[in-house]
């Protein structure tokens, strides 16, 4: 479960980084309250999820999710570069967030 919450939390972090740019763009209602909903609800699932996984752990995949899910959304969403050196340095983000989830 603890897992499971953490992997929501970083969904949430996307949403919430997502919205950030958002509402830079937009300038609405909308984009401020789902940055709130998202941010609020990727803290309420960390929360849950270091009832059991250790802080350090946690924070590092939450934070793993988050930056390369929010890279990801960029690239895809807002035209941001995808260049090949990008793209690896997300990969390596993602084989370290796994990497911690096997020595956890």
């Amino acid at each position: 479960m603890a897992w499971i919450s953490l992997f929501f939390a970083g969904i949430c972090e996307m949403i919430g980084v997502t919205m950030i740019n958002k509402l830079h763009r937009d300038r609405n209602w909308i984009s401020l309250i789902l940055l709130l909903v998202g941010f609020g609800a990727s803290f309420i699932f960390l929360a849950i999820a270091m009832k059991t996984i250790p802080m350090g752990t946690a924070y590092a995949i939450w934070t793993g999710i988050g930056a390369s899910g929010g890279a990801i959304i960029g690239m895809l969403l807002y035209g941001e570069p995808k260049n090949w050196s990008r793209i690896v340095f997300i990969v390596i983000i993602l084989s370290a967030t796994i990497g911690l989830k096997l020595v956890s």
